[in-house]
């Protein structure tokens, strides 16, 4: 598992402009380090880089722990590829399915 700063770029794989399978008006784009979806800039401090039977995954982290329920509820905090291509976010409370546009 790789630690990377905010600022650092999300795997290649996972950047670009993308949309909700089910809902074509929720976006999600991944510049670089930064991630904006259903049209509001994740806050988030670091991210955890691994892969583990093909999937791709990276989990958006914050340094408060104190503020991680709240975080964990309130922002995607996952965002994984599957072996098949699927790019997939999710969070405690939603889970989206998303494709390239």
């Amino acid at each position: 598992m790789e630690r990377l700063d905010r600022d650092a770029p999300l795997p290649a794989e996972m950047q670009g402009r993308w949309v909700d399978v089910q809902d074509s008006t929720s976006k999600l784009i991944v510049r670089g380090g930064e991630i904006i979806c259903f049209g509001e800039a994740v806050s988030y401090d670091y991210k955890l880089v691994h892969t583990e039977d093909g999937a791709l995954t990276v989990s958006l982290k914050i340094n408060d722990q104190a503020a991680e329920d709240a975080f964990q509820r309130a922002n995607i905090t996952e965002l994984v590829i599957t072996p098949e291509g699927d790019f997939h976010a999710y969070n405690a409370k939603f889970a989206s399915q998303f494709e390239r546009i």
